[in-house]
């Protein structure tokens, strides 16, 4: 099996939002985008980690992003996950090989990836130290740009790199802030069983979901002005689709969309982009 085809199947057993659209890209922009997902897919296991308290969480993503600051020899990237090692019983093999995700980037886009992700590191040990204390909206904007909200700015920079496409980088940033609210609506339980309310003080349910909204349409806008025909366009469609699927499923009082509902949208999706 080559190394592509590991990534892939890494992928696939972690997402079943990103696996469909990153499939169907187009060789280089493929890998790229694919190694940018797994590579913060690697941080966000360990931010969520039920196994490791909080301080450790913040040790671990300082020494990935201290690692990846430190990279300058794609052959020569075991350094960036050695801490890792110590707590291979601990995390999934997603992180334990962030190493490897993050020189699979085609040469010429990976140190900008390598640069997100360093910084995304960085901002989940800020909020892991502070044990996610969101109490205003201000906060949760902090969050959202923190873990989400930049990864819609570096999207835009592998489409540009790609192929010249522009984009708005604000409507970039509420694309990604849109779909992790969706995840924060979706995930409200879970996260309370953990100790963790990403809900700011006296926000309900009915809140959330508006914020979710506000930021997907943003999310819309953004999508809307890619170009017709796009990878670009490709890509976003489905996870938008999913995730104003998953907020009106929420809304009507489901706890998530079943699989079923998942693949009848995705199967839309694709007949739209044919």
């Amino acid at each position: 099996m080559d190394f592509r085809t590991q990534a892939l199947e890494i992928l696939k057993q972690n997402s079943r939002t990103f696996y469909i659209p990153i499939a169907r890209l187009p060789g280089k922009l493929q890998d790229a985008v694919a190694s940018a997902y797994l590579c913060m897919r690697a941080i966000d296991e360990i931010e969520d980690s039920s196994q490791l308290d909080n301080r450790t969480k913040a040790r671990l993503l300082r020494s990935i992003s201290l690692g990846l600051q430190a990279t300058v020899d794609r052959d020569n990237y075991s350094h960036i996950a050695s801490e890792l090692e110590l707590y291979s019983h601990d995390l999934p093999e997603v992180s334990l090989r962030v190493g490897e995700w993050a020189v699979f980037a085609p040469e010429s886009i990976a140190p900008r990836i390598w640069d997100a992700t360093a910084s995304m590191a960085d901002r989940m040990a800020y909020w892991a130290e502070n044990n996610w204390q969101i109490e205003t909206e201000a906060d949760l904007d902090r969050y959202t740009f923190s873990v989400a909200g930049s990864v819609g700015l570096l999207l835009s920079d592998l489409w540009a790199w790609y192929d010249g496409t522009k984009t708005n980088r604000s409507h970039a940033i509420g694309f990604g802030r849109g779909l992790q609210a969706v995840n924060i609506v979706r995930n409200q339980q879970d996260d309370l069983k953990r100790g963790v309310s990403f809900f700011p003080i006296n926000w309900s349910d009915r809140d959330m979901q508006a914020y979710a909204r506000r930021q997907l349409k943003l999310a819309q806008l953004y999508t809307n002005a890619l170009p017709r025909n796009s990878p670009a366009l490709d890509f976003c469609q489905i996870p938008l689709i999913l995730a104003n699927g998953t907020l009106e499923a929420i809304a009507l009082g489901k706890v998530k969309l079943s699989r079923s509902d998942v693949l009848s949208l995705v199967e839309n999706a694709k007949m739209k982009l044919a």
